[in-house]
């Protein structure tokens, strides 16, 4: 596993504040919005430096220790709040003690969903980014105990530990360990439906947690909808050729990439992805009321922990 981050010696800025997650819980949006107000300071989406247990073996990224991350941040005016998102930092175990570790005064920003309608957003986006190939979300679901053990993963899977689809909802066990490394007052936690429901509220809401004006809060956007992908067999053949894992496919890709520029090439996947991208299956309406059942407790340990009535809100008091 890759070394944590240690704690920095450098003349570089880290940090004000983290938006630490849920993926396919208006994190995007949120960021998009944050990243327009004149006083924030982001880079691009998910620089993912605090989770090194998600990046293969392989990869090189940071390989010149922090200061390559903090160089994402050299354009940041003087006057301005530095921030990040990345959505696996709610679900990494370690994320939270290691973000402390660097910035110990940092805000931190999560958002949760509910876990029912999360799971099965979070399901089609594996799909679409070659997480999982397993296209129907119960089977995917039965399948979480032989793959903790390491059977069933997919052969070119990018993150097989996320395929524990029941662990992205331990909400609460999420929860205690950003307030285990923070003060409660430096941990703002969202709830994705009343960003949907409002999100200029939300992003006030935001503004004042990060202590900026909210009277601007600049362009509003909406969070994204679920998509599904058209054929499993062609974004399968696309994602292989671009990520040229296979002995089949590493020659083809060597040869794309002598040939055609790094833009073009990005461009083209871009293009084939949107093609791919169709409206989402409708719901199985059964095995959502069996994961709503399921997760009914966490729900409750959640409504408790944070003192708000989610049981309600998400409608889960009517339930059997």
């Amino acid at each position: 596993m890759p070394a944590s981050p240690a704690v920095p010696v450098t003349n570089k800025r880290l940090p004000d504040f983290f938006v630490v997650g849920h993926p396919k819980s208006g994190t995007s949006a949120l960021y998009q919005m944050l990243r327009e107000y004149p006083r924030i300071h982001m880079p691009r989406k998910e620089p993912s430096y605090f989770v090194p247990e998600f990046r293969s073996a392989r990869s090189t990224r940071y390989s010149r220790g922090i200061d390559e991350y903090l160089s994402l941040f050299d354009g940041a005016r003087p006057e301005q709040l530095i921030g990040e998102a990345t959505t696996s930092y709610l679900f990494s175990e370690m994320a939270a003690e290691r973000i402390a570790q660097v910035q110990p005064d940092a805000r931190i920003i999560a958002i949760l969903r509910e876990p029912a309608s999360f799971l099965r957003s979070l399901h089609l986006q594996f799909i679409r980014s070659n997480v999982e190939t397993e296209q129907e979300l119960r089977t995917a679901i039965e399948l979480e105990q032989p793959r903790r053990e390491g059977k069933r993963l997919p052969r070119n899977s990018t993150r097989p530990q996320a395929l524990i689809y029941s662990d992205h909802v331990r909400y609460v066990e999420q929860l205690k360990r950003y307030h285990a490394a923070f003060a409660r007052e430096q941990v703002l936690v969202l709830i994705y439906e009343d960003f949907r429901a409002d999100n200029e509220r939300t992003l006030r809401q935001v503004l004042r947690f990060l202590e900026l004006d909210d009277a601007a809060p600049g362009e509003l956007v909406e969070a994204n909808h679920a998509t599904g992908v058209r054929s499993a067999r062609v974004h399968e053949i696309v994602r292989s050729l671009y990520l040229g894992r296979s002995p089949a496919t590493r020659p083809v890709k060597a040869a794309i990439k002598a040939l055609t520029p790094r833009r073009l090439r990005h461009e083209a996947l871009a293009t084939v992805n949107r093609a791919q991208r169709s409206s989402p299956p409708p719901a199985d309406a059964e095995l959502m009321l069996e994961l709503r059942r399921r997760f009914k407790r966490e729900v409750e340990s959640l409504s408790d922990y944070l003192d708000r009535d989610l049981v309600a809100f998400w409608g889960y008091d009517d339930l059997d």
